[in-house]
């Protein structure tokens, strides 16, 4: 009989198996089956929101499949993954393990919640409709190789740690505002990513005019891929610089960055339902990789 362990911070063990399991996915299906936010705040220990639920089948040293939901901006983000010798299973794991979360979610007094899904299928929409949850936003993993064939003239300097946090900080927040992921950071998330072996200040591109910080576009490489692949990681310009081409600019610059570090191969992701940004990474070379989706509820609170 299987065993549902839900826990509110999972130990060096638990993470360790979760990370198998993880990397067992990601094997099978050549991309990484957690996001970067949900790793970390399973990594660095559970937030206020967190809870990590391990489905555990006897006479098994691993978890045959683990869910996670993390609090956001206003909303929830939910996470699955089943492991892939146990896929023949999913029409059980897959309900037992979002039921389940999603009763958590209704316990922490409802709320919108996510389930992002990388390239969906058939089984993912009918997965979603048996627990409530219908098509939502799009997201684009768009790639193009490097270096461009075009340059930025926009001067950038690099983000200095204890210095440009607060700065920072405003900017995102302010630029992001509505988004349920990226909006609503503070300090300590942000020096959580400071924290990762991937974080470098140099590769964390600021544009200023005067003395206030107008935009930004912060990269990241993705060591484990061969060849190593530089992502946009967060780019943004302050609403108060808009219509000024910094978006371009800052893409260009970020994109600069990388290719003089020998990286050959540049990937960002976009909302599919914002046309002008689609179309902007499309006149700078890039291309639809992948697309993945959220399938989205409003879950009501359990009431007493």
């Amino acid at each position: 009989m299987r065993t549902l362990v839900i826990k509110r911070q999972l130990n060096a063990a638990e993470i360790a198996d979760v990370g198998e399991l993880v990397k067992a996915a990601e094997r099978a299906d050549g991309h990484r089956p957690l996001s970067d936010h949900l790793w970390l705040d399973l990594a660095q220990g559970g937030r206020h929101g967190f809870a990590g639920l391990l489905a555990w089948e006897p006479d098994h040293d691993h978890p045959v499949g683990y869910a996670q939901i993390s609090r956001g901006n206003d909303s929830w983000a939910l996470e699955l993954v089943v492991h892939p010798h146990h896929r023949y299973e999913m029409a059980d794991i897959g309900p037992e393990l979002l039921t389940a979360a999603l009763g958590l979610v209704a316990q922490e007094g409802g709320g919108h919640v996510h389930w992002w899904v990388f390239e969906p299928t058939n089984a993912h929409v009918q997965l979603a409709a048996s627990v409530g949850l219908h098509p939502g936003r799009r997201l684009l993993q768009m790639r193009r190789p490097l270096p461009l064939d075009v340059t930025s003239s926009t001067q950038t300097r690099a983000f200095v740690p204890g210095a440009d946090e607060a700065a920072w900080l405003h900017v995102n927040n302010r630029a992001f505002a509505e988004h349920p992921e990226q909006g609503g950071w503070d300090l300590a998330t942000l020096r959580s990513r400071e924290q990762e072996p991937w974080f470098d200040p140099e590769g964390f591109r600021l544009y200023e005019e005067g003395d206030r910080l107008a935009a930004f576009c912060w990269t990241k490489v993705h060591h484990d891929q061969v060849p190593p692949l530089g992502e946009i990681y967060v780019i943004a310009v302050d609403p108060d610089f808009h219509g000024k081409g910094l978006g371009r600019a800052l893409t260009v610059a970020g994109l600069e960055y990388l290719a003089t570090h020998g990286v050959t191969a540049g990937m960002l992701f976009v909302d599919a339902e914002n046309p002008a940004a689609v179309s902007m990474y499309r006149k700078l070379g890039f291309q639809i990789h992948r697309t993945d989706r959220a399938f989205v509820g409003d879950i009501a609170p359990v009431t007493a």
